[in-house]
């Protein structure tokens, strides 16, 4: 890893900390830039997306999803982890923390909406930083990139009825026109235009040589991207945060439980029904995680910037990079445990070092 990659953590910290303190001090300047938008997208966010997410979509071919089959019990762990009871549990969280436990000390005219927000949070698995949490744990490579190209296919007709039936329990009415167009501009178009890009590039001779090339050139602008992203996010809510550190620390509660309780659930399962450890580490890792850039833009779509559902989701992306890299840590020092178990192949046999190697 870098310099850069290997201290990510602190650099959102920093960004963080940053985006905080310039909108305390020039609130005006990120109104101007919350102004720009269109159809209820802020314009400047989208554009940090797309070249948050876009360098790690180029990674995925549509035609791995072939591969779905080779891992189906890891899989099958995740789709059920990831649709079947993350989101639920999620919302069930919210009206057990924010809802009933929390409700003294949180405003009572945003209760509905800090749930809202996490649902959001819970209710599309990760994109974009999987990949990053995958290499960490030396996950089978062809698992994770089927994986995600499965969870995208499915996102794109899943996440919308599934936020709405959520959100619609929560007594919240949902705008589906900005909940659709939120999934089209952050899921189908990003997949759409990094596809033909990279089936443009692998058509000349040394294509994957070249797209190797261009994915180090664009890793560092991804991960700025995500920092810019941090900086213009904490600032839209710096206020917020300052004046409510109590509303930010209950609302994490909530998340950091769901966030141990799925990937566990998850790294379990795979155990259970013998899947190899690279296979259980990047499943238990997506389990966990949020795509938080879709679930603060679709809460800003929705909500407006200064809501709660977008503060809830802002909280996730507050936790998510510390949390996420502890899950890393218990699954790497968990491995001799887990390959214990009777039937569990070991590594080499499920993910040999030429495994890793770019595939073509």
């Amino acid at each position: 890893m870098s310099v850069f990659d290997r201290y990510l953590t602190l650099w959102v910290v920093l960004c963080i900390v940053g985006g905080v303190g310039l909108g305390h001090f020039f609130p005006a300047m990120f109104q101007a830039v919350g102004r720009w938008e269109i159809a209820k997208i802020n314009l400047p966010v989208a554009a940090l997306i797309w070249l948050m997410i876009i360098p790690m979509l180029l990674k995925i071919n549509l035609k791995a999803l072939k591969g779905v089959v080779q891992h189906w019990r890891g899989v099958g762990v995740t789709l059920l982890v990831n649709w079947g009871v993350k989101p639920f549990s999620m919302a069930f969280l919210g009206w057990l923390f924010v809802g009933n436990l929390f409700r003294p000390w949180l405003p009572s005219d945003q209760i509905d909406a800090y749930i809202a927000g996490l649902i959001l949070l819970a209710a599309a698995p990760c994109t974009a930083m999987v990949f990053i949490w995958s290499h960490l744990v030396r996950g089978e490579p062809h698992f994770t990139l089927s994986q995600v190209a499965l969870n995208d296919v499915i996102m794109v007709f899943a996440f919308a009825p599934l936020v709405g039936l959520l959100l619609g329990l929560s007594a919240i009415t949902v705008p589906w026109d900005t909940l659709l167009l939120s999934v089209l501009l952050y899921i189908v178009v990003p997949l759409m235009l990094a596809n033909f890009g990279r089936a443009l590039m692998l058509r000349h001779e040394h294509g994957y040589a070249r797209l190797d090339r261009l994915l180090q050139v664009l890793h560092p602008v991804s991960l700025t991207a995500l920092l810019a992203t941090l900086v213009l996010l904490f600032g839209f809510q710096g206020e917020q945060i300052l004046s409510q550190p109590l509303v930010i620390l209950l609302l994490a509660v909530p998340i950091l439980i769901q966030v141990f309780f799925n990937s566990g659930l998850a790294y379990l399962l795979n155990r259970v029904v013998h899947s190899p450890h690279c296979i259980a580490g990047p499943s238990a890792l997506i389990g966990a995680s949020n795509f938080f850039e879709l679930a603060v833009a679709t809460a800003i779509a929705l909500f407006g910037f200064e809501s709660g559902a977008a503060l809830a989701t802002v909280v996730g992306v507050l936790i998510e990079v510390p949390v996420m890299l502890l899950a890393v840590g218990v699954v790497n020092r968990s491995r001799a445990w887990y390959e214990l178990r009777s039937g569990v192949p070991g590594h080499e046999e499920c993910c040999p070092v030429d495994a890793h190697r770019h595939a073509g």
